[in-house]
Parts: structure tokens; C-alpha cells; sequence
């Protein structure tokens, strides 16, 4: 058996075992839905398809685009403790702590079509249960931030330097990265392409957007 065939092997196990863990973590997180919208929501085919598909994934060069821009259609969601959240978190985001999502004082922040709601933790943990609840319930233009904040510092904010055998477009990516991380206000600068200086400036922060919460519907009582 080639080295090759046992790679693509280990390959197709691990995504099985990966969609296996998936699967649990939204069972569990079934449980913890209140009883009175437990039963509401998208079909169980459409969940499991939504579920397992990456498209749900915004990666950190493209939401940084977004904000350099000052995009404001992205609503920031910061599912981590309020703890992590006064260290260190993104532009205007807003802390909302998984275990608190479906909260009557934070769902109309999840549960709405006028922003890309953006959820994001440390990797993507947190966040992607938050995104399989709120997919649970039927709720739409939601995205977990690929690999979090760590995948956040790593790229953005301390980007490593392309390899001089790189093609043009690593180095273009490279410069952006370096651009965007001075945009928030804390980045590097090159000494010469193995060592660089940590650097803070004021980060040029857009206007706070804070969507208007819904109102609930009520249920008409009585009738004829």
C-alpha cells in the first residue's frame, strides 16, 4: 500500500470523524435550546446539509477587506467569556457569550436580516456553536470567522514574510496584511525579511453599528 493511498485514506477518516464530532456538539447543543422553540427551525435535511458545508466560513483576509473599508453591513459577535472579551477582541464587536445566545436581551443580534453577523472565538469552536444553533433555528446571513482570533494574530497581525520563491500574489496578500494590521492599530514593521518590530498606533475605528432590535410578534388571541 503506497504512502500516497494510506494519506487519502487518513484524509476521508478524518473528515468522517470530524462530521462525527460535528453531529455530537449540535445534539448537545439541541438540548440547551429552550422548549419553547425547540421544535421550530429549518428541516433536519436541510440542517444536516448546511451542517457540514464551508461556506459558512469567512476567511480573516476578507473580513479585514470589509473593515478597512468600513463595510456596514458586518455586525462583529464575540461569543467568548466577558472575561476574554475586555483582553482583546475585534473592531466594535459585541460580546455575546455562547452559553447567553438565545437570550431574550441578545437574540434579535443573531435573529436578523439587515447585517452579515459575523461570530467569532479564540479558533472556531465557540463560534461554530453558535452558528450551528442559530442554523438550527432558521436563522439567516450568519458566518463563523475561519480559525478565530488565533488564525486573526497570525495573519493579520503578525503575517510571516513570503518565501522569495513565492509568486507576486503572496507578496501583494503580504502587504495587505501588513497594511491591514497598522489599520487596527497594532502590527509589525520589517527590519529586513527575517525580523521585525512590534509597533501599536491608534487604530482608525468605524462608527459603532448596533442594529435596531426587532419587535416580537405576538400571537393573535381569540378571533371569530
Amino acid at each position: 500500500m503506497s504512502k500516497r493511498y494510506k494519506s487519502k485514506k487518513f484524509l476521508v477518516k478524518t473528515r468522517y470523524i470530524i462530521l462525527a464530532v460535528i453531529l455530537i456538539i449540535l445534539a448537545g447543543g439541541l438540548v440547551l435550546l429552550p422548549k419553547h422553540i425547540a421544535n421550530e427551525g429549518i428541516k433536519p435535511e436541510l440542517f444536516v446539509k448546511n451542517a457540514i458545508s464551508t461556506e459558512r466560513f469567512i476567511s480573516t483576509d476578507a473580513l479585514a477587506d470589509r473593515l478597512v473599508n468600513q463595510d456596514p453591513s458586518v455586525l462583529l459577535i464575540d461569543t467568548r467569556s466577558e472575561n476574554e472579551f475586555n483582553k482583546f477582541s475585534l473592531p466594535n464587536a459585541i460580546n455575546i457569550p455562547l452559553e447567553n445566545l438565545l437570550d431574550d436581551d441578545y437574540i434579535d443580534y443573531i435573529d436578523q436580516d439587515t447585517y452579515d453577523v459575523i461570530l467569532f472565538s479564540n479558533d472556531s469552536f465557540y463560534a461554530d456553536q453558535a452558528w450551528m444553533l442559530g442554523n438550527r433555528l432558521g436563522f439567516k446571513n450568519m458566518y463563523v470567522l475561519k480559525g478565530g482570533l488565533n488564525e486573526w494574530f497570525n495573519t493579520i497581525i503578525n503575517p510571516k514574510y513570503p518565501d522569495e520563491t513565492m509568486p507576486n500574489s503572496a507578496f501583494e496578500l503580504y502587504s495587505f496584511r501588513k497594511a491591514a494590521g497598522m489599520y487596527f492599530g497594532v502590527g509589525t514593521i520589517d527590519i529586513d525579511n527575517k525580523t521585525t518590530e512590534k509597533v501599536v498606533t491608534k487604530p482608525k475605528v468605524a462608527k459603532k453599528v448596533t442594529p435596531k432590535p426587532k419587535k416580537k410578534k405576538r400571537v393573535p388571541e381569540g378571533g371569530c
